[in-house]
This record gives C-alpha cells, structure tokens and sequence, in this order.
C-alpha cells in the first residue's frame, strides 16, 4: 500500500471515528446518567480467569488446551496454554506470553500491539491507573496458575 493510500486511509478511520464519538457523546448527554450499578457491567474485568474466559477460551479452551469452539475454524492449530511450562523445561515463560498477549511480537492470530483481536483492554489507561498492564499481567499470572504438570 503506498504511503498516499495508507494516509488517507488513516484520514478516513479519524474522522469517522471522531464523527461516530460526536454523535455517541450528543445521545449520552440526552440520556439519564446510569447509577453506579449500571456503570459497573460495563467494566471491564481485572480478574484473570475472567479476562481468560472472555476473550481468550473461544479459541483456547477453558482450561487452556486449544480446545476452544473456535479452534476449529482457524488455519492453524491452536496452542495448549496449559502445557507452557513444561514445554519450557519446566519454567512458564512469563514474558513471552506477556509479549503474545499484548501484541508485541506480531502473533498474526491476535493482531498487531495497536489492535489486538480483543480490542485495547491490555492498553488502557483509566483515572491514571495503567489497568491495561493490570489485566495484563492478571491473565498472564492466571495462565501461570492453570499449568498442568
């Protein structure tokens, strides 16, 4: 793609996200403020295994053996998170399933670190809190603790 088409191309996404984000904020402010309760459904997670279940066990498997509903339909056979340490000599790899995770090594199957398939939960930033690197690091953790023997 040549760096012309690329531009407008991003030109295009910018201002019709800042047209959908103008039309999102008119009808927020017509509507009546949600109640806390509300506002928390929301949230996103900062829990591990929920994280896990909700966007990684499509493809993974719930208890992280690529077994996942979605395995099947995908081009390349999904991997067992389950298995990573002892495929590692024992040691879980902490950092290169960070890496994974947060789209810094260019796994083709989860996108690129500016849009992984989840969208940007492992890169948000909210009231000066880096929960993206919370969540983060939650997940990560949760797949350390699901490590068969």
């Amino acid at each position: 793609m040549s760096f012309a088409r690329f531009f407008l191309f991003i030109f295009a996404l910018s201002v019709a996200s800042l047209l959908w984000l103008a039309g999102n904020s008119r009808v927020r402010a017509q509507q009546n403020t949600p109640t806390p309760a509300q506002d928390q459904t929301t949230t996103i997670s900062l829990d591990g295994g929920k994280i896990f279940r909700n966007h990684c066990a499509a493809c993974h498997g719930a208890s992280g053996n690529g077994d996942g509903p979605a395995a099947a339909a995908l081009k390349t056979k999904v991997p067992q998170l389950a298995t990573l340490a002892r495929r590692n000599h024992g040691t879980f790899p902490t950092d290169r399933v960070r890496s994974v995770i947060a789209g810094d090594d260019g796994h083709a199957a989860h996108g690129s670190r500016e849009m992984p398939v989840w969208g940007p939960i492992f890169h948000e930033i909210e009231n000066d809190q880096d929960l993206g690197y919370v969540r983060l690091r939650n997940v990560t953790e949760y797949l350390k603790s699901i490590q068969q023997k």
